[in-house]
């Protein structure tokens, strides 16, 4: 089974609304209903579970059941973080999962994911346990210890940006969070950050430059502007190629 976690606990004190972000409405639609529709619509995937902000449960699941969400199966509170969030919901499948089955943990406000993105997550956590959407860096990198000046720069081929949706045998989920949580580690932003810490090697999937993670009011902007223009036919595509994420790598 493949279930889909998205993370929807935040409040989204950056963007100045009195709405949370994930349930602010672009186009009429809360941007949380544009994620679950894409996750909706996958074939692989099985069940849905959002770990939501206290509150709102009721507005998400009037929301996803007016717009045909039916794999949406389990809400949950979220947490103080998104490491306690991701950890909710692991906890609350802990008799529904098996060890081997895969959990795809998504932040509800990157709605530009893409069916080709989680497929290759879900491919790569079978195959490695692990299988987190990437992509290169393409701005110059560069040291400082005052924010205002640099004389040392960083390798681009050694930096990779991480992004969700991350894929996890769910075994190997459910034992780093509760491991992390044993060892006082708790303010891990993703799993992944979690992983690391505890030394395990994590390994690359398909990531988008369009995958946005919509915090500010611009990303509103960028992500209605992008939503709304589709690509000339005419132009290629170009698969990122994926390589193994270790302790090294950067993350987000």
């Amino acid at each position: 089974m493949n279930v889909a976690l998205i993370l929807a606990g935040g409040s989204g004190t950056r963007t100045e609304q009195s709405v949370p972000k994930q349930f602010l409405s672009i186009y009429d639609r809360p941007i949380i209903i544009y994620t679950l529709q894409v996750f909706q619509n996958h074939p692989d995937i099985d069940a849905i579970i959002v770990s939501c902000i206290s509150g709102w449960h009721d507005v998400l699941k009037g929301y996803a059941g007016a717009t045909g969400i039916t794999k949406l199966k389990w809400v949950v509170d979220g947490g103080e973080n998104g490491q306690a969030s991701a950890r909710i919901a692991l906890l609350a499948l802990e008799d529904i999962c098996k060890e081997d089955d895969i959990v795809v943990i998504h932040d509800a406000v990157r709605p530009m994911i893409t069916k080709e993105i989680i497929t290759d997550c879900i491919e790569k956590a079978k195959e490695y346990g692990s299988g987190l959407s990437a992509v290169r860096c393409q701005e110059t990198i560069m040291r400082t210890d005052d924010g205002e000046s640099s004389d040392n720069g960083i390798d681009r081929k050694d930096i990779m940006r991480v992004q969700t949706p991350q894929a996890y045998q769910y075994g190997k989920a459910l034992w780093a969070h509760k491991e992390a949580l044993n060892r006082g580690i708790t303010n891990a932003v993703y799993t992944n950050t979690l992983m690391i810490d505890l030394g395990m090697e994590l390994h690359f999937a398909l990531g988008s430059n369009k995958n946005i993670k919509i915090t500010t009011l611009e990303d509103i902007d960028m992500f209605k502007a992008m939503y709304s223009t589709k690509r000339d036919s005419w132009l290629k595509t170009n698969k990122n190629k994926v390589t193994p994420y270790r302790k090294a790598a950067g993350n987000e």
